[in-house]
């Protein structure tokens, strides 16, 4: 398989994935509520962000799927693998976290394709 196709199936794995996780944070989802109560924000505040990281999730979503810049793919990974620690941390067990590592992987593994793509189109 070429790698043009592998990065093909990682960008709609997480488009998927982000899609998804943005409807359901536009929703407002008591539990996702919860963590950001964890971190610091006010009950009201937390209701009032989780519609706006539910749109940026989306956003990062087309972005990837239309044209992934590595940085915003970067960036899935470090929010994917953030939201996926954030469960244990806030007492939930570790498989929360372990479940969820595809989710930080897809977007980690899409950069370093996307990495070296970049390196072999500036050696040819």
């Amino acid at each position: 398989m070429r790698m043009q196709s592998v990065e093909k199936i990682l960008r709609v794995g997480i488009f998927l994935t982000f899609l998804g996780h943005g409807i359901v944070a536009i929703q407002g989802p008591l539990r996702w509520i919860d963590y950001l109560e964890f971190i610091g924000f006010s009950s009201d505040r937390a209701s009032d962000i989780l519609p706006l990281i539910g749109f940026l999730d989306i956003l990062v979503a087309l972005t990837i799927l239309i044209k992934p810049y590595k940085y915003v793919v970067l960036w899935a990974s470090i929010w994917a693998f953030s939201t996926a620690l954030i469960r244990p941390l806030s007492g939930e067990e570790i498989w929360a976290f372990v479940e969820r590592g595809s989710n930080w992987m897809t977007p980690l593994a899409l950069y370093i394709c996307l990495i070296i793509k970049s390196k072999n189109q500036n050696c040819e």
